[in-house]
């Protein structure tokens, strides 16, 4: 499974957590390499215009944005999202699934992922504090930048 330079494959962001820093960059490379991105959320979003940059707003709902994003990605395509769910029922249908800090979701670790995220839930759930996500660094989106690139240049591949 690779991902395409040629333009056929997309990138498909979950856009209501999506950081500024990594949509930025996510915007710059639609626009370089000519690569179709839809971001989708809830709420309206102002990306720089281009043929290339799509939005679409769902209405407010569980799952919603998550459901639009799993019906349009397709295999060989990218999705964007910290979300394991989503990244799960993506990477099942062949998409690749890319965290906003750089860490790539494939079929080789997804499992892993969804059950760690489980438990989390589960302790949390039950009241213990397991804390929220570290901020966003420049490593983070270094590496972000780095997944991106592989995929843009048609170099990913089963971890």
């Amino acid at each position: 499974m690779s991902g395409s330079n040629t333009g056929e494959a997309r990138i498909w962001v979950d856009a209501d957590a999506c950081p500024g820093p990594i949509a930025e960059i996510l915007f710059r490379a639609a626009q370089r390499c000519k690569v179709h991105l839809h971001l989708v959320a809830n709420k309206g979003l102002r990306p720089p215009e281009s043929p290339y940059i799509h939005t679409q707003r769902v209405e407010k709902g569980f799952d919603v944005v998550d459901d639009i994003i799993a019906q349009g990605a397709g295999p060989g395509d990218l999705v964007v999202t910290a979300d394991i769910p989503l990244a799960a029922r993506v990477v099942d249908k062949g998409a690749w699934g890319l965290n906003p800090r750089g860490e790539l979701y494939t079929k080789a670790n997804i499992q892993a992922r969804l059950s760690l995220r489980n438990m989390l839930y589960e302790l949390r759930e039950s009241g213990v504090q397991t804390g929220g996500p570290a901020p966003l660094h420049q490593r983070d989106r270094n590496a972000f930048a780095a997944q991106l690139d592989r995929f843009l240049n048609g170099r990913m591949e089963e971890e």
